[in-house]
């Protein structure tokens, strides 16, 4: 049987600190774009991609549980119903490929948690999934391990590039043009975006002639 990973996601006008760079409409695409590119790293790894969405939304033959609770509470709802192996890794991770997703499933560990920018957590592994406890927004990473010390649940943090990296901020875009081949890429390229170099710094601007 192939292990369940969550990926919860937010359809409805999810991206915010991008507004200043993209309308509410690119920001949707744009999440849908790195759903796909999630998805697709999650199937061809062998695992099975189970959406977690905040409202109705459909995403071809893609299992979806829609919940209106906070983001802990629909994870800690969804992982309650794994007696075995089960996963949850973030939306906007658009870096991810299948090699990670498997690196982070092999943990021999009870738990194998990578940490994302600024103290947050990308991707989570349960041996048993019903043992775990959600503890997202502010230093979730370390919330997380404490949980995991105090509950006497075996921790492994898990070194992976391709993990680590979610996309919130505009500079987060250089990953995806620099790490990302799939479907998130072509559609900043679609929208007008590509990098630049400025001081010895990349950075992306935009093509005033873009396609909104």
């Amino acid at each position: 049987m192939r292990i369940p990973v969550l990926i919860p996601f937010k359809p409805g006008n999810p991206k915010t600190r991008l507004s200043h760079v993209m309308t509410r409409n690119e920001r949707e695409l744009f999440a849908g774009a790195m759903l796909a590119d999630v998805i697709k790293a999650v199937e061809q790894g062998g695992f099975k991609p189970i959406l977690l969405s905040t409202e109705p939304f459909a995403y071809n033959t893609v299992q979806v549980r829609v919940s209106t609770d906070g983001l802990n509470e629909a994870i800690d709802t969804a992982m309650s119903g794994f007696a075995g192996p089960a996963a949850i890794i973030m939306a906007d991770c658009a870096l991810v490929t299948p090699s990670s997703v498997t690196r982070l499933c092999q943990t021999k560990a009870m738990m194998g948690i990578v940490p994302g920018k600024g103290g947050g957590t990308n991707a989570i592994f349960m041996q048993t999934g019903n043992r775990f406890k959600a503890h997202y927004y502010g230093q979730s990473y370390r919330k997380h391990c404490a949980y995991a010390e105090e509950s006497g649940i075996t921790c492994e943090v898990i070194d992976s590039f391709r993990l680590h990296i979610d996309i919130d901020e505009e500079e987060d875009l250089v990953e995806v043009f620099l790490h990302n081949s799939g479907e998130a890429k072509r559609l900043l390229q679609y929208l007008g975006f590509d990098l630049m170099t400025t001081n010895g710094r990349v950075g992306i601007q935009r093509n005033q002639n873009n396609n909104e």
